[in-house]
């Protein structure tokens, strides 16, 4: 005979009614804890200025304008797939100089201000470039790529001022550092998500131009953070060192690069980058302008980068709750395997494959893009952390953008070898016979890093990588180490923002 069922007594549904509750305030509360020690533990403006730069400038200003300068090249300048694939390559260079931006804002305080006269530089200059691009309505090509190459530079300089902060801060919260880097890529992809979800909205009804304009907002807010920097001011500073200066932060890069636990991940980092083409231009031109494609409107293209976000956050997540434990190669090789295999989704969909096996293009692109997006950020992430744990005390903001730059270098030339791959094959406008074999070049060279595995360390990313050598020969160099800096909120007497 079974048990007969018994009827539940009050306190038991009160606690059986709680349960559901109780999933969702925990869904809730652990971001918040989570927020709430990184405020603690690393002050809370600096979680504050990370959620700016790289939510609003990088992450929402970014995806408006990818999709918009994807438009603008394609319907105003009407270029070919392989120049506009060489034309994004040129707007990046300032990323590609990140080392100066970061040894300016180390040895070069401007009005006695080492942070925040760079973010109102970097913001103005954003304002300017903007401004200009969306009131002109026939740019020469040379004027469109100098005053976009402008904007990417404010971008850059804002960036590589943040990032000396979070290269600080792992130096002195090592066990932090993974955390530090989820939280830039949270707010980058949650910013991402926002922005890609209303580009083709607004790049449909304002045009590429208009949108551009509303760039000037991200910009803005940029300045607005360094006017709300709570940074000491340099008083004597004698200007007459800056040579000196110049020549002791690059003695001290030069010293740290000559050990291989740092150049020979350097030259992983830059090879990893470099032999994963970029034919993105060419996969834009295809899927907006083939008769043969799928012909997808602006707006189809906004939500479509907007889903591929989302796996780009979850590959976030994913890294900061199981991953960030593992060995830096380790994760690496995995992760340069699933980008090999991630990519042959982009080979059958040009071939038409997915049609066969039923499954239409929106549905086969959005999976493509949320793959792609999700592996990437699992590849992008360990590296970020190996670079931080890679800075020398008194130089962070300097030598992280130098292996920043690294990486920009090797996706520099991974966009303009992936032009000269469209150009080889004569994809153009509407002809794209042998794109498909451009596609299946750019997958089998994605395995071709596996062989340089070895440079990389297999450290565990909760230690401190840095050998006594790194720290004495940075404390002997004379290289100033910053102060801390901090926000303030515009009303000082309100806690809060």
């Amino acid at each position: 005979m079974g048990e007969e069922p018994r009827l539940l007594t009050h306190n038991e549904e009160v606690q059986e009614n709680k349960q559901p509750k109780n999933r969702i305030l925990s869904c809730v509360s652990t971001p918040v804890s989570w927020f709430s020690m990184l405020a603690k533990e690393l002050h809370w403006s600096f979680v504050f200025g990370v959620m700016v730069v790289y939510g609003i400038s990088q992450g929402f200003g970014g995806s408006l304008a990818r999709v918009g300068t994807e438009y603008y090249m394609k319907d105003i300048q009407k270029v070919q797939p392989s120049e506009a694939q060489v034309y994004s390559g040129i707007t990046s260079i300032p990323w590609i100089i990140k080392p100066l931006w970061g040894l300016l804002t180390d040895v070069v305080p401007i009005l006695g201000y080492h942070r925040r006269s760079y973010f109102v530089f970097a913001g103005f200059l954003g304002v300017v470039a903007m401004l200009f691009l969306s009131l002109h309505n026939e740019l020469h090509i040379v004027l469109a790529l100098l005053f976009l190459t402008a904007a990417s530079a404010s971008v850059a300089i804002a960036d590589v001022t943040v990032d000396a902060c979070v290269a600080q801060n792992s130096g002195t919260h090592p066990s932090l550092a993974a955390d530090m880097q989820s939280l830039c890529s949270f707010s980058s992809s949650i910013g991402s998500l926002v922005g890609f979800s209303i580009s083709g909205i607004f790049v449909h009804l304002i045009g590429p131009q208009g949108v551009f304009g509303l760039l000037m907002i991200p910009a803005g807010l940029v300045l607005l953070v360094g006017v709300l920097l709570n940074e000491p001011q340099t008083s004597f500073f004698e200007y007459e060192q800056i040579n000196q200066n110049f020549i002791n932060a690059g003695k001290a890069m030069w010293k740290t690069l000559k050990l291989p636990d740092v150049w020979r991940p350097c030259i992983y980092m830059y090879v990893s980058f470099s032999l994963s083409l970029n034919i993105s231009e060419g996969m834009f031109y295809w899927a907006t302008d083939s008769k043969a494609g799928p012909s997808f409107s602006k707006e189809l293209i906004g939500y479509i980068m907007a889903i591929g976000s989302v796996g780009s956050l979850l590959g976030a997540i994913l890294y900061q709750y199981r991953l960030k434990d593992y060995p830096f190669r380790d994760l690496l090789f995995w992760a340069q395997i699933l980008s090999c295999l991630s990519g042959m989704l982009d080979l059958v969909l040009v071939l038409r494959w997915n049609l066969k096996f039923g499954l239409p293009d929106f549905l086969f692109v959005v999976i493509d893009a949320s793959v792609s997006q999700l592996i990437g950020r699992l590849k992008w992430m360990p590296l970020l952390v190996l670079s931080a744990k890679l800075c020398p005390p008194g130089i962070e903001g300097t030598f992280f953008a130098l292996l920043m730059s690294i990486d920009n270098a090797g996706l520099l030339t991974a966009s303009w070898l992936g032009g000269l791959l469209l150009h080889v094959f004569n994809v153009t406008r509407t002809e794209f016979d042998k794109f498909w074999i451009a596609i299946l070049i750019r997958n089998l060279l994605r395995i071709t890093p596996l062989f340089l595995l070895f440079l990389v360390p297999r450290a565990d990313p909760n230690s401190t990588i840095f050998t006594d050598e790194v720290l004495d020969s940075n404390e002997d160099s004379g290289v100033e180490e910053l102060d801390d800096v901090e926000l303030v909120a515009l009303v000082k007497s309100v806690d809060g923002r």
